[in-house]
């Protein structure tokens, strides 16, 4: 079996909440696509996936998803939990799907906040 980029990017799209309880992400592009087609993301808090899924619990009103911290079964279970809760209610799942597929996580985003950055630190002065 081989892997089927159009087979790939069908399953993102037909899905309502995507999975991704991985031990370790140094980065991260599945959360990425599934935010994208709005299958909201249950991670595990770690590297990148802790980088950009924000916990709808915990923040409301930037929340992109559902983040569990523990290595267990039940910290899965009670993030699932919390995700199939909201879906039930289908005008706030809408916004919070909506949230998701604006979210940008793109090179033109992160080359704007590094130019920010470096203003701050160099005073607003620029070569």
């Amino acid at each position: 079996m081989r892997h089927d980029e159009k087979l790939a990017h069908k399953i993102y799209a037909g899905s309502d909440i995507f999975l991704m309880p991985s031990l370790f992400e140094p980065c991260g592009l599945g959360q990425l696509i599934a935010l994208k087609y709005g299958a909201i993301p249950v991670v595990r808090k770690t590297g990148g996936l802790a980088d950009t899924i924000i916990d709808y619990g915990k923040h409301r009103k930037m929340g992109n998803g559902f983040v569990f911290s523990g290595l267990t079964g039940k910290s899965l279970e009670r993030a699932v939990r919390r995700a199939l809760s909201l879906c039930r209610d289908k005008k706030i799942w809408a916004k919070l799907v909506r949230r998701a597929m604006r979210a940008d996580y793109s090179w033109r985003r992160s080359a704007v906040e590094y130019v920010k950055l470096y203003q701050k630190l160099t005073g607003g002065k620029t070569k």
